[in-house]
């Protein structure tokens, strides 16, 4: 029995008439869309967390040099999440851009004795 992919009227999401031209039109590059804003969703999350996680450090916080030591430490992480997000961005960036200009030569185009004469 073969199994069907839900509709996006199944799945509550919706998409543009754009977007859904765009991704029927070149699949590749709608992968690639979806794959970096997936990668963007898990970073936030994960920053929002951490983020969290740093409130509760201050608020239990005793002394100025407890505060002063949750806050560089809440500062180098950041810097060092921030800068490994923008090196995973790029590279997924010029991995799409790769794929993407691979799949437009591999042979879509229209053939000589295809067209009507």
């Amino acid at each position: 029995m073969t199994e069907t992919q839900p509709t996006m009227a199944e799945t509550g999401l919706e998409a543009s008439p754009a977007f859904a031209a765009l991704m029927s039109a070149n699949p590749v590059f709608a992968k690639a869309w979806l794959d970096l804003m997936s990668e963007s969703a898990r970073f936030l999350t994960e920053r929002l967390h951490s983020d969290l996680e740093t409130q509760k450090a201050l608020m239990a916080c005793k002394t100025p040099m407890d505060l002063m030591k949750v806050q560089a430490e809440f500062l180098n992480t950041a810097m060092q999440q921030y800068a490994d997000e923008v090196a995973r961005l790029m590279n997924m960036t010029v991995r799409a851009s790769r794929d993407i200009a691979n799949d437009l030569k591999s042979g879509h185009s229209r053939g000589y004795d295809d067209v009507p004469v």
